[in-house]
């Protein structure tokens, strides 16, 4: 097989088993209901799985940084899709809440380490400069995962119930990952051996220089900023939100996931596309993308529920920003640290977004159970619930603005000055002027 083609076939089994991950990791939240009828769980208890599945995958995303460096993304993959699945076997045939609780630690472990593996997998084979835009899309496409939980798992665990719909994620799972084994390989033929694996001592010194390392906190406020807010609507509290917060039927709900997905698919190019070409103004994309979302969350909620149908659509699209937006976070973990340690690197963004998401995922819980009325969730106790998302948007854009400003510093020290966004356009409007006269 051409080094071309199989390029291609390498990324798209890597792609396949993250989307697949991707299902596994939202299957909570369509079946949040069921499940809390399923086991009799509270709001609080029912974030509580959520959290926990989040809690373990930001914990070990550092770890499995080091473990990427050290034995390669094929290892990681396979191992990740395989831990997952066993996850949702067990969720297939749990009884009781610790059973449940049990299967999602399984899964958070299985996803922490799946999508970094496919990142390091696309750095590896694909040219420099395209890298921008095949993280994009791998990111963007692996999303479509939360389509098949809100379609075809849904209607599995509407239809045939619970078990059959559990048990079919986990085959699924199964599939990916002996195709990985299979087909996915660390670098191309050819390519240069890594270096020697790091010692354990070597890897705690990657970990504080990449932390260290302005542009690795710059993604990593950056990835909070962007992610969290989506994550947490997809992961568990969108449905619940659309059904009970704003009266809509359970399959509209599911469209707007799909929506939310759709939209994510658009962005995604467009943003891997302007990173490439303006990569130093990719904290602008960040930024306004932070505000966009702070925006019109604050228009939603101001309105007296139920909310139009356009504002919430409007709410979704501005939501799917923020996976795109999170991705320019693992960009400046790549070009900021060298090659050696990038996996680390990735590891320590990729735990902002994810920390935030539990932070607010829990809250959000616990606010629902101090405020629902006799009857469960009501409009009123969403809208004050979903105000937590503030306490993390604030630090977020603060961290951005920090960590950029010590990050050009740096870049000026070694000869890179970035010029402001004013003398940029100012230039342009001067050369403009030039073309005309001419």
């Amino acid at each position: 097989m051409k080094l071309q083609h199989r390029l291609w076939v390498v990324w798209s089994v890597g792609l396949a088993a993250y989307l697949v991950g991707v299902m596994h990791r939202t299957s909570f939240g369509v079946a949040g209901l069921d499940a809390a009828a399923r086991f009799d769980a509270a709001p609080a208890a029912l974030a509580g799985f959520v959290v926990l599945q989040l809690l373990v995958y930001a914990s070990l995303q550092i770890p499995v940084g080091a473990l990427l460096d050290r034995f390669g993304a094929r290892r990681l993959i396979v191992a990740g899709a395989l831990t997952m699945a066993a996850g949702q076997l067990l969720l297939a045939l749990a009884g009781g809440i610790a059973t449940a609780v049990l299967a999602r630690v399984l899964v958070g472990i299985g996803d922490a380490l799946t999508f970094i593996s496919v990142l390091s997998v696309v750095t590896s084979w694909f040219p420099v400069r395209r890298v921008p835009l095949m993280t994009q899309l791998t990111g963007l496409i692996g999303q479509l995962g939360q389509v098949l939980s809100a379609v075809p798992l849904a209607a599995l665990l509407h239809g045939p119930g619970w078990t059959p719909a559990f048990v079919s994620a986990a085959a699924l799972g199964v599939a990916v990952g002996l195709a990985a084994l299979a087909v996915v390989r660390n670098r191309p033929p050819g390519a240069p051996a890594p270096p020697q694996a790091p010692s354990p001592r070597e890897v705690l010194d990657g970990v504080v220089s990449s932390w260290r390392e302005p542009g690795t906190r710059l993604g990593f406020w950056s990835h909070m900023g962007t992610q969290f807010s989506g994550m947490v609507f997809a992961l568990l509290w969108g449905v619940p939100y659309l059904v009970a917060g704003q009266g809509m039927s359970t399959g509209a709900a599911s469209a707007m996931l799909t929506l939310l997905v759709v939209a994510g698919l658009v962005a995604g190019p467009l943003f891997g596309e302007f990173t490439a070409r303006h990569p130093l103004r990719r904290s602008w994309l960040v930024l306004a993308v932070i505000a966009a979302t702070a925006a019109v969350w604050t228009a939603v909620l101001l309105v007296p529920p139920p909310a139009p149908r356009w504002l919430l659509a409007l709410l979704v699209v501005v939501l799917a920003l923020g996976g795109p937006a999170s991705m320019v976070g693992f960009d400046y973990a790549r070009t900021f640290n060298p090659g050696h340690r990038q996996g680390t690197a990735v590891g320590i963004v990729n735990v902002a977004g994810f920390l935030a998401s539990l932070v607010v995922s829990l809250a959000v819980g616990v606010l629902l159970g101090a405020t629902a009325g006799p009857d469960g969730y009501t409009p009123e106790a969403f809208r004050i619930a979903w105000v937590v998302q503030y306490a993390i948007w604030v630090p977020a854009l603060v961290g951005v603005l920090v960590a950029r400003r010590r990050a050009r510093r740096k870049m000026a020290a070694e000869g890179v000055v970035v010029p402001s966004l004013r003398a940029v356009l100012a230039a342009r409007r001067g050369a403009r002027a030039s073309s005309r006269v001419r």
